[in-house]
């Protein structure tokens, strides 16, 4: 993300004024007349922002020094004491405070130098300049250095490139960093999209508290299963960062108490018994209890919740007020229905509710698909059991697929079966559910005759 504060009309971006500052030291070395020597390149620049840019990791006029980086890995970097102290509470207080010290070289080793200088280039030129690789450091040097737009800037880019790949470690940062907010959009995306977010690769890089916080989540919409397996590689990763062969004793060691967050007992039979059972993470006195557990009529006690996670209730918005069906109205011949759909609030698409047959009980195969711009978010090929009323139907993806506000999504179905179907009429533009807006626009892609006014797709399947 690229964005800029207070714009002004040709401000200097940092990569000019180093080639500002070459030209005038190659004019200078060339000529000797004391005019150029001293030569006005503030005229240059109109305002106080665009003179202030210019001095930029520069060394013209520095009076201090950073050695920024750990061992190893340090880049020096140039300051400007008044430039900073007024950027920053901590700097003014380093260089002008009580008990400033008057020191021309300061050490930081805890900072990376691409996030401290992005720090700089916001504080000397009102640019704010993130990447995805860098934002989390450049969100700890603005905390360190109180420098709260900016870090306000990281927490909002970090809320729209959240998804169930880095979620669980922005949850471990966000904890860190004291940004609620933000640890509230790192829970809502793991609830809903849970087992994308524990099959992640940073699930491997979390901390061993945000672990336990996950695995006490009753929330979390995933097969417990799913859970033990995420739990397991978390296990193997956290034996490399202790430098132990990663064995079943070992992983049992780096999991600890966190192995009885696991509701084992709360899986099928046989996925216990052909999952957890076979790992050997658990005693055998665990395993055979767990087995009793589920056969025997006098249960033994376990150390392990027995009970399942609640998961999230889905949400379903309806775009119908009624529904009907005519002998020759809506038939079905391998052409598409589609819609499109936007709304005010991130949600997370778990499937549609659709129409069946206006015949008496038929089956059905439905390709249901979701894009964005052209681009496949979901798909999936399901078959679903109609039984003749004019209720809809549940189909769902693999995954909840996450819905970003103020974009429009197109919903898609082709389905396979008996021809002469129930179809919603009396369609809605805009409804609320909940506390999210939905709104409907026909679709170019829809060739089957849905549109805003009646047809096919009559629910949304959401989690918010």
């Amino acid at each position: 993300m690229a964005a800029e504060l207070y714009p002004a009309k040709n401000a200097p971006r940092a990569s000019d004024t180093a080639t500002t500052l070459q030209q005038y030291q190659r004019h200078n070395n060339s000529n000797n007349n004391a005019s150029v020597q001293c030569c006005n390149w503030q005229g240059l620049y109109p305002t106080i922002r665009e003179r202030n840019a210019v001095m930029f990791n520069n060394e013209l006029m520095a009076d201090v020094h950073f050695v920024v980086g750990p061992p190893g890995a340090t880049q020096r970097v140039p300051g400007h004491k008044y430039v900073l102290a007024v950027g920053s509470s901590v700097f003014h207080a380093m260089f002008y405070g009580e008990l400033a010290e008057d020191n021309d070289e300061i050490r930081i080793p805890d900072v990376e130098p691409p996030s401290f200088l992005a720090m700089l280039k916001y504080i000397y030129c009102d640019e704010i300049d993130l990447c995805a690789d860098t934002v989390l450091a450049t969100l700890y040097a603005a905390k360190k250095y109180i420098v709260p737009h900016l870090a306000r800037a990281c927490v909002t880019f970090l809320e729209t490139s959240l998804s169930a790949r880095n979620a669980c470690v922005l949850l471990s940062q966000s904890c860190l960093f004291e940004e609620p907010e933000l640890t509230q959009r790192c829970w809502e995306v793991i609830d809903a999209q849970a087992e994308l977010a524990l099959r992640s690769e940073g699930f491997c890089d979390i901390d061993a508290l945000t672990l336990e916080s996950i695995l006490l989540r009753e929330t979390l919409n995933a097969k417990e299963a799913v859970v033990f397996e995420a739990a397991l590689a978390w296990a193997e990763a956290e034996c490399q960062r202790r430098e132990l062969r990663p064995t079943v004793e070992n992983k049992r060691l780096a999991l600890g108490k966190a192995i009885y967050l696991i509701r084992v007992p709360a899986m099928s039979l046989d996925d216990f018994a052909n999952g957890v059972a076979q790992t050997g993470v658990l005693t055998l006195a665990e395993t055979n209890d767990v087995f009793l557990w589920h056969t025997a009529a006098r249960k033994p006690e376990l150390p392990f919740a027995s009970r399942p996670r609640k998961g999230l209730a889905p949400q379903r918005c309806h775009r119908f007020q009624s529904c009907a069906y005519r002998s020759n109205q809506w038939r079905y011949r391998g052409r598409c229905d589609s819609i499109q759909f936007a709304v005010d609030k991130r949600v997370f698409v778990a499937g549609f509710g659709l129409y069946g047959s206006s015949c008496g009980s038929a089956e059905y195969q439905a390709k249901i698909e979701l894009k964005r711009q052209g681009a496949a978010l979901g798909v999936a090929v399901i078959k679903y059991f109609s039984d003749g009323s004019s209720n809809t139907f549940p189909v769902f993806f693999d995954y909840p697929v996450q819905v970003e506000p103020d974009t429009f999504y197109t919903a898609s179905v082709v389905l396979d079966g008996n021809e002469l179907s129930y179809f919603g009429q009396e369609g809605m533009t805009e409804v609320q559910c909940g506390k999210v807006t939905f709104q409907f626009q026909c679709s170019s892609d829809s060739t089957n005759g849905t549109g805003v006014q009646g047809g096919q797709i009559p629910e949304l399947i959401f989690y918010a």
